[in-house]
């Protein structure tokens, strides 16, 4: 099965720059069009693309303006911004890094140019988002491992645990309910020799 192709949102109000962002994306990614920042922004909110794309100088609100609501709004705030801009001033460029951009590119650019940064920006969200999901599963992992440990009121004769409740449960089903093991039974080589006769030491020699 092939993986659905990464989402750019485009934000540009000339017709002719969208045609040639297109024509360089067009194949490998699906390109979503805002002519205004502010519907940049509602579209990026409701349609949460990998990327934008954001002119600088647009009409209703400005790039700047637009990269700063999105990065202010969680559900939005993690999608990468490259500016695309007319202006190659060092003022204008560190107002797009202020505005949290991640990158720029001086208009007219090169195809090979947006290409290389367009895939730059969506491999490092797709490293940032599985280092996320893998640090979330080890917190979920330490979660469980803090659920059992310290000092557990266990039976000295039946060997059941009380739980946070004062309940007793035997100790399968209170391991069970607080981590992801699974159980086998086996018979270990004192209760063999206790209940059987059996030595299964000698039995593995």
């Amino acid at each position: 099965m092939t993986s659905p192709k990464p989402t750019i949102l485009l934000a540009e109000d000339t017709a002719a720059n969208v045609e040639i962002v297109y024509r360089i994306l067009g194949a490998d990614h699906d390109v979503l069009v805002a002519s205004n920042g502010r519907d940049a922004v509602d579209l990026a909110t409701a349609e949460n693309p990998d990327l934008v794309l954001m002119d600088v100088m647009m009409p209703v609100m400005d790039g700047y303006e637009a990269c700063r609501l999105l990065k202010a709004d969680p559900r939005t705030a993690e999608i990468p911004v490259i500016f695309l801009t007319a202006v190659a001033a060092v003022d204008a460029v560190v107002k797009g890094f202020d505005s949290g951009g991640v990158d720029y590119l001086v208009k007219p650019f090169h195809a090979r140019e947006l290409l290389a940064r367009t895939r730059t920006h969506l491999a490092l969200r797709q490293t940032l988002a599985a280092e996320r999901a893998l640090r979330r599963e080890l917190e979920d992992a330490l979660g469980q491992v803090r659920q059992l440990s310290g000092l557990l009121p266990i039976c000295a004769s039946c060997k059941k645990i009380r739980d946070e409740r004062g309940e007793w449960d035997n100790l399968e089903t209170y391991i069970a309910k607080r981590s992801e093991a699974s159980f086998t039974h086996g018979i270990c080589p004192d209760c063999a020799r206790r209940l059987y006769g059996m030595d299964l030491d000698s039995l593995r020699g």
